[in-house]
């Protein structure tokens, strides 16, 4: 079997690590169990945590065992990482609630059962009843406060300033990769690479605490070939939970991919071969819109099912190929204006975001331009346009 690091260096994910040569030898040699954190900063999760993901589902498809850890305790200060605020702190039952939550959509890509079958703890069972003076003595002197002040995730707080809780967060999170290696021999932690700091913490702590091996890996975050952070539209993040982002508004986010960023995706986020990737990505013509819609749909079978990956792409194709049903929105009875039919349906949140976009030249009814945001309704049903991406059949 192909060593698991091949597969993920050949996808894309792998970022930066540690004591590479020694881990390639102990990934292709023995099951070796990980780590990866999740803050349960709310009741779902969403695009950014899916890479994170896929990766746990290829180290468990390669005969390695995932720990998925719940930062309730963590979660509960916050992590200052790419972060220029303080993060608001939650209830341990807030914190309670979302990790339940997200337990349901891990299932969808991770075993739990079987003799790899991935364990979930939450660092609220032994980080909310620490001993502070004893943690300091365990684990704070192993930790220089110059060191931690040139780690990105410190120093971009500086000026705006970084407050003795969040400080203490790296220590926190080291903590925990000691604490699941004494529990579960624990090896290796794996994340973001927005994480690399506080990942590189846990493992040199093992090593210089315990004298044993200890990893780090990191990925690649999942952005544009621009830079930016994928995952957000206009209505915010996108999420996994069919209840905060739909299943077809989830397709067409993928559906919308740039070209330049089709084949980057398919690789880390998909399960395809890449031989097969390589050639839907053959063609940078119209030919790749082919490839984005076996992006859209995988992911959205993924995340939602075979059925309801279907029914997303056939409205998808309805709503900008001619082809099924197009998606369907019920408004009240009442609603007489155009105006009222954009905030009715979603498609704007605000009247002066449905007026600007009217003004605009962005909306038709029926197939016909819309110049007033004031204007009467056609009987329903009627078809309603947002820009070119967006159709929906309206009815009350």
């Amino acid at each position: 079997m192909q060593n698991v690091m091949d597969t993920l260096r050949a996808r894309g994910f792998i970022k930066q690590t540690v004591y590479e040569e020694e881990l390639y030898e102990k990934l292709g040699s023995e099951s070796v169990p990980f780590y990866i954190g999740f803050d349960p900063t709310a009741a779902s999760l969403h695009v950014g945590h899916f890479l994170t993901l896929i990766a746990i589902r290829h180290m468990q498809d390669a005969g390695h065992r995932p720990i998925i850890l719940i930062g309730g305790g963590t979660g509960m200060i916050g992590d200052p990482s790419g972060r220029t605020d303080m993060r608001s702190m939650m209830t341990r039952e807030t914190v309670e609630y979302h990790v339940e939550c997200f337990k349901k959509q891990m299932a969808r890509f991770i075993r739990f059962e079987g003799e790899n079958g991935a364990i979930v703890v939450n660092n609220a069972d032994w980080l909310l009843n620490l001993n502070y003076v004893d943690f300091l003595r365990d684990v704070g002197v192993y930790f220089s406060v110059n060191k931690m002040l040139t780690a990105e995730c410190y120093r971009s707080r500086m000026e705006k300033g970084l407050t003795f809780l969040e400080f203490n967060y790296m220590l926190m999170q080291a903590y925990d990769f000691l604490v699941l290696n004494r529990k579960y021999g624990c090896l290796l932690q794996m994340g973001g690479d927005d994480q690399w700091s506080n990942i590189l913490a846990g493992a040199d702590l093992i090593r210089r605490k315990e004298h044993k091996a200890a990893f780090a890996m990191t990925f690649t975050l999942l952005t544009t070939s621009e830079g930016k952070k994928m995952g957000k539209t206009q209505k915010g993040a996108v999420w996994l939970d069919e209840n905060k982002t739909s299943p077809y508004e989830f397709y067409q986010y993928w559906r919308n991919t740039d070209d330049a960023d089709v084949e980057k995706c398919l690789k880390l986020l998909t399960f395809l071969p890449l031989d097969e990737i390589a050639s839907l990505c053959e063609h940078r013509d119209e030919r790749i819109n082919h490839a984005k819609e076996v992006l859209a749909y995988e992911l959205t079978k993924l995340v939602h099912g075979e059925e309801k990956a279907k029914a997303a792409q056939e409205q998808a194709r309805a709503a900008f190929g001619g082809e099924g049903e197009i998606p369907e929105k019920k408004v009240p009875a009442d609603t007489a204006t155009v105006l009222q039919a954009l905030i009715a349906t979603g498609l704007c949140k605000s009247n002066g975001e449905a007026r600007r976009l009217v003004e605009q030249g962005g909306v038709s009814v029926n197939g016909e331009k819309v110049t007033d945001a004031g204007a009467s309704l056609p009987a329903f049903p009627f078809t309603l346009f947002k820009g070119k991406k967006v159709r929906i059949k309206v009815t009350v």
